[in-house]
């Protein structure tokens, strides 16, 4: 029988490279899975319905609402966002860790249903950085960089919330840290006792 895996909530303002960050653990890291949220927000250049979000109108992000179907919604920037409450519990019955990207809205709502859920915050190594940082992108105009730089204060203040801390100022040691996080969370004592019950058996008898 599998394991059950960890949820896992990573949270930072924008441009902290949140997304980057997690898109490299996936591809490095067996049995992580992201977990694909439903969002009322416009598709940008280059994003895949299915692959990125699952791009739906308000009306039908309402209607799974009302059917209780998300672990957690957030409205962010005049959009809304939801978590497939199935989904994810699907995935961690079989034995994968899930990561949700999601705000500290999301992230309180989660360990408030899922007290196990493990918190990580991501934040850039300056205010100079995280400017450049949304600049750079090129996807936005001036009004939503202004935006999401006023709103970033208020984000980051909710740090204190999560249970890790990472600072995003080299890639790969940001990376590493996020690795390790998920390695011990695998080493714990109760999933050991359970992944390696016959040898602790065996080794008692």
């Amino acid at each position: 029988m599998a394991i059950k895996g960890t949820l896992y909530t990573v949270s930072a303002p924008s441009g902290a490279g949140k997304t980057s960050l997690v898109n490299a653990l996936i591809r490095e890291t067996d049995r992580v899975q992201v977990s694909v949220s439903h969002t009322t927000r416009p598709m940008r250049p280059g994003e895949r319905d299915g692959v990125n979000y699952h791009f739906v109108d308000e009306g039908r992000f309402m209607a799974m609402l009302e059917e209780s179907a998300f672990l957690e919604h957030a409205r962010v920037f005049d959009n809304y966002y939801g978590t497939s409450k199935q989904w994810v519990e699907e995935a961690l019955v079989s034995g994968n860790d899930v990561i949700l990207e999601i705000d500290w809205q999301g992230a309180t709502q989660v360990r408030r249903l899922l007290p196990d859920s493990v918190g990580i915050f991501i934040l850039p190594p300056s205010h100079t950085a995280l400017k450049e940082r949304l600049t750079s992108r090129g996807q936005d105009d001036e009004r939503v960089i202004a935006q999401r730089i006023a709103e970033a204060k208020e984000e980051i203040s909710h740090y204190v919330e999560a249970d890790y801390l990472v600072i995003n100022e080299q890639f790969d040691t940001a990376l590493a840290e996020l690795r390790a996080i998920v390695t011990c969370g695998r080493l714990t004592l109760a999933k050991q006792r359970d992944r390696h019950r016959q040898l602790l058996q065996d080794l008692l008898s």
